[in-house]
């Protein structure tokens, strides 16, 4: 069984539905350790809609603050003190997919970011999504990702841009286990229809 780290380029860019297709696609359990924010309706909340099976295990996450911010902003309004130490993957004999919050270097305290959650033997999926500047902000996270010895691969998401993932492509060298479009909605047929395309690539 593996674990799977499903982290962004940036905040709003894909994260949440891709966590949803790839816990369909491996029957995984799912775990998002810091959310931030619209705790009436969490990324767990959501991705639970979204899994069409039984199998899955949704795990609580480790902290939860009241503002749609910064992970160590919304600790210090709450003043919760949070640490790489004090937040501990969830056991489990399945597959896990674990959901950062907004981007690898979004700080969780004055010294250490949502990268220090992520272990050496996680499978790291890096969420893409076009917009200016996003060719820059992509090859930054997967190429640090890559100087710190982890497994990457590539999820595109939102509307289709070919020249700017054919580029990332050529200069990141990484698998992409597929992309997601832009869909009028997503619901558990539409994400069970893109975990039936992804299977083959995880």
């Amino acid at each position: 069984m593996n674990t799977y780290f499903v982290t962004g380029i940036s905040t709003d860019v894909g994260k949440t539905i891709a966590s949803a297709i790839l816990v369909e696609a491996l029957s995984a359990d799912y775990w998002k350790p810091i959310q931030a924010g619209d705790l009436d309706n969490t990324d767990t909340h959501k991705v639970q809609r979204l899994v069409s099976h039984k199998k899955s295990k949704f795990h609580k996450s480790s902290f939860l603050l009241n503002t749609p911010m910064s992970p160590h902003a919304a600790a210090e309004i709450d003043s919760i003190a949070l640490s790489a130490k004090s937040i501990k993957a969830p056991k489990t004999k399945k597959n896990l997919v674990i959901e950062g919050a907004g981007g690898l270097l979004v700080p969780i305290n004055d010294s250490e970011t949502i990268m220090d959650l992520i272990k050496t033997d996680y499978k790291v999926i890096v969420v893409s999504r076009h917009y200016l500047g996003s060719i820059n902000h992509t090859l930054l996270t997967v190429n640090l990702l890559k100087s710190k010895g982890f497994d990457v691969a590539l999820i595109f998401s939102g509307e289709r841009h070919p020249s700017t993932e054919s580029i990332i492509q050529k200069m990141t060298q990484v698998p992409v286990i597929g992309r997601i479009d832009e869909e009028p909605y997503f619901d558990k047929n539409v994400v069970l229809e893109y975990a039936e395309k992804f299977k083959e690539n995880l």
